[in-house]
């Protein structure tokens, strides 16, 4: 982005240096034609000096275009590195996804069943199988930080 930065601040000092030549050419080409002692030879001067200013102004239109291309070159860098690290995290996320998965030990395919209220001895037993899983989860996850 520094290189595009500075390709840029120069391509703005020359559309500033010209803009100021061109104000300058035309404050002479107003000169140049009100002196009119010798007609031809002021009317070929201005003459030149039009044709300096139409070259002048199709400088600065060139340069406006290159300026604008590299501000599009830089945008859609910038737009590339955003989409880079953002799949980057995803990928980190889905790594997590999966290990979180594979740490979860739920049946697959079964369809829990809705029953009346359980009996109080099953209820504690299920409490206590429950925390059991918890804590084995919770030491499986600390060992894939450790990784």
């Amino acid at each position: 982005m520094l290189i595009y930065s500075n390709v840029l601040a120069g391509i703005e000092r020359e559309i500033s240096s010209l803009q100021l030549e061109e104000k300058r050419l035309v404050a002479e080409i107003k000169k140049t034609a009100k002196t009119g002692n010798e007609a031809s030879l002021h009317i070929a001067a201005t003459k030149i000096l039009a044709r300096q200013l139409v070259r002048l102004r199709q400088q600065i239109t060139n340069l406006q275009g290159s300026r604008a291309q590299i501000r599009g070159v830089t945008t859609h860098t910038q737009a590339l590195y955003a989409s880079t690290s953002i799949s980057s995290g995803m990928k980190g996320a889905t790594k997590a996804m999966v290990a979180m998965n594979k740490l979860s030990s739920a049946p697959k395919g079964r369809i829990a069943t809705k029953t009346a209220a359980p009996p109080a001895s099953t209820v504690a037993t299920n409490r206590s199988s429950e925390s059991s899983e918890v804590d084995e989860l919770e030491k499986r996850l600390a060992s894939l930080r450790r990784i």
